[in-house]
């Protein structure tokens, strides 16, 4: 049981891109023969051990690509070989082949575990490009409505405040440089919490002060990789959908914390709130008052990268303010920050 366990350790890592050899050379060891190839539909991938006649192992490998089956032979200089066709998303993607003295029942429990770790590096790089995709959406979105906002501001106060006109440009100016940047598609939590910062400085300018602004975050946290624009994009729909709204002061908070393996960071308003079916909308990407907002962007990408049970949690109601809840892992396979 430990080996098998070992075995689909190494088969996730190796078959997602980091060391196929490790995985092959598990996969022999585990089968107890003389040597193991992994083929894809254009022929061998990665081998290890001994390799018989390959003209003949084309042979076997045709047999299998060509019916679909697996095919159990005796090449011309003895060696028995087991081939056993490899199955992703439910299409022919490859087979395994064993040779020595395979035993066929191992061979094809084996070649389940490589199939369900094929499936699982083809979700996760189609995850990976979904998450990428709706990185770029939520740069572009960005722009218009935050950036006319803030340059109004710094414009109106070119005269009567210009020490704080040129801070809130600077402000502005490492905002986009943060938003805009190349560096990869994940941040610290410390690096996030930076850049909503910033964008709430230059958000309580145009609230002429009427923006109370509360953060803490636990030490712990700090240095978990999140995906990058996570934590503004939540803090905006606060203040679009809250604050704006509410006559008088209003205030809007960001937390983080560690609970168990998990890293959670809170952003809570105590502004209008919402009807919850406009939530749902908002998580949906739906209607007039969800264009240009990045909620369902964070939930869609949150989910992609770290899978369903991990989206955005909304708490809100008519009058009552609102508090959005991020779950995620504090180390997930791939989330890392380059």
């Amino acid at each position: 049981m430990r080996q098998v366990h070992a075995l689909r350790v190494d088969l996730q890592d190796g078959l997602h891109g980091r060391n196929v050899g490790a995985a092959v050379r598990r996969l022999r060891r585990v089968l107890a023969v003389d040597g193991v190839m992994l083929a894809d539909l254009d022929g061998p991938v990665v081998a290890h051990g001994a390799r018989p006649n390959d003209e003949e192992i084309e042979g076997v490998l045709f047999q299998v690509f060509e019916y679909g089956g697996g095919a159990r032979t005796r090449l011309s200089d003895g060696t028995s070989v087991c081939a056993v066709p490899l199955h992703v998303a439910d299409e022919l993607a490859g087979a395994l082949v064993a040779t020595g003295e395979p035993v066929e029942t191992d061979v094809e429990a084996a070649a389940a575990l490589v199939s369900d770790s094929l499936d699982h590096a083809a979700l996760r790089r189609a995850r990976d490009r979904i998450a990428a995709a709706d990185l770029r959406t939520l740069r572009a979105q960005i722009s218009p409505h935050f950036m006319h906002n803030s340059l109004a501001v710094i414009a109106a106060l070119v005269r009567t405040d210009p020490d704080r006109a040129r801070q809130l440009l600077s402000d502005f100016a490492d905002y986009l440089r943060y938003g805009f940047s190349d560096k990869g598609d994940y941040a610290t939590v410390a690096d996030e919490l930076e850049a909503t910062q910033t964008y709430l400085e230059l958000q309580r300018a145009r609230f002429h002060d009427r923006l109370d602004i509360t953060v803490r975050m636990a030490p712990e946290v700090l240095p978990v990789a999140v995906p990058f624009l996570v934590v503004q994009p939540i803090v905006e729909n606060a203040i679009r959908h809250g604050l704006e709204r509410k006559e008088g002061r209003g205030h809007i908070s960001v937390s983080g914390f560690g609970e168990g393996p998990l890293c959670v960071i809170e952003i809570e308003d105590d502004g209008v709130g919402m009807h919850p079916e406009l939530a749902r909308a908002l998580l949906a990407g739906t209607g007039p008052e969800a264009r240009s907002v990045g909620l369902a962007n964070v939930d869609q990408r949150l989910r992609a990268v770290y899978g369903p049970e991990y989206g955005l949690m909304i708490e809100t109601a008519l009058g009552e303010g609102t508090k959005v809840t991020v779950r995620v892992p504090r180390f997930a396979p791939g989330v890392v920050v380059r």
